[in-house]
């Protein structure tokens, strides 16, 4: 992390962002994981019918019920939700009409695609009613049932319109349940009990785009969390060697004469070994610098950092866990 400490324990609702390909998925899981970490019981949701959260804790498909799916590090839960639109929406129609057989008549009927081609904000209200619901809901002890609810959300070029649920139904209702339900919903996610996290990479447009999605979050009065530049690669040379070779002073007979030395290899085979590590060499260097400025970038948002390693195998459980270490160490949960 290279940025001020930036204190989340006031949030109740992480919701995560990114550009696709940047890891968005697998950033939301290590997070819930390392919320839950101590022993405190973490909801992980999941609205684009993907069954992303499934494939990465290597799951049969989530059915439209919050169920275990990990133990945290030190104790804790992690519970999972993939959000059904059209479940969502009978518990709708029979919270506020008391219509749930009615509903499941107009689901085969396809009410939910017609009432969302009407109104493609009305699917963003039912997704992110529901996951509100899970950060409000208290139990019989009147307290949260969940420490923290992480939403695995759409990508940043749609997070603003899909967050923003107040104005994409105001073409809907202005009085009625309906408006009501999306007032309760804009609540939790405008309160300081919510922040929206970015998950970007060091590479130019994934950088452009998460500034282009903080600023419209920030225009749209929604509340902006931190940024995880994802599968950060750590240099292996000095800094001193990576300057010149930015500089275009790398000198591949010094490092032929090293090879030799060193006994690796002899003749025309270290020159030629030599030329293609140097090349190796340059490439990683100018490489670096690139990151070097997109971090530089990212820190003109103001935002906290947290930089999350290249896992060498991949991602699997091991390296969720790794992830979510990474994240307690530097402050994120």
């Amino acid at each position: 992390m290279d940025s001020p400490d930036t204190d989340w324990a006031d949030v109740r609702l992480h919701v995560v962002t990114g550009k696709g390909g940047t890891g968005k998925t697998t950033v939301a899981a290590a997070l819930a994981l390392a919320l839950a970490s101590g022993g405190r019981k973490v909801l992980l949701v999941e609205v684009e019918g993907r069954q992303g959260i499934a494939q990465i804790f290597d799951l049969p498909p989530l059915p439209y019920e919050e169920r275990r799916i990990a133990v945290a590090p030190s104790g804790g839960d992690v519970y999972a939700l993939a959000i059904d639109p059209e479940e969502a929406m009978l518990e709708y129609m029979e919270m506020f009409y008391g219509m749930r057989r009615a509903g499941r008549a107009l689901t085969k009927m396809g009410i939910v695609d017609f009432a969302t081609t009407v109104a493609p904000g009305f699917r963003d209200v039912l997704v992110t009613g529901k996951t509100t619901e899970a950060v409000r809901r208290r139990g019989k002890n009147g307290r949260r049932i969940y420490d923290a609810v992480v939403l695995d959300a759409p990508p940043t070029g749609r997070i603003t319109r899909f967050l923003n649920v107040t104005k994409e139904v105001a073409g809907l209702a202005r009085v009625g349940p309906i408006k009501n339900h999306s007032d309760l919903v804009s609540g939790v996610v405008k309160s300081p009990e919510t922040a929206v996290h970015f998950v970007t990479l060091l590479e130019e447009m994934p950088v452009q785009e998460t500034l282009d999605g903080i600023a419209e979050l920030r225009a749209a009065s929604l509340p902006a969390g931190g940024v995880f530049i994802n599968m950060v690669r750590q240099s292996l040379l000095p800094q001193a060697a990576l300057d010149t070779a930015v500089k275009g002073r790398f000198d591949a007979g010094e490092l032929a004469l090293g090879l030799k030395a060193a006994g690796v290899t002899d003749g025309a085979q270290a020159t030629a070994l030599a030329e293609a590590l140097a090349e190796e060499v340059v490439e990683h260097a100018h490489r670096t610098e690139l990151e070097r400025a997109e971090r530089e970038t990212l820190a003109g948002a103001g935002l906290t950092r947290y930089e999350l390693p290249l896992l060498a195998d991949g991602v699997d459980l091991a390296g969720l866990y790794e992830l979510a270490e990474s994240m307690r160490t530097q402050g994120a949960a």
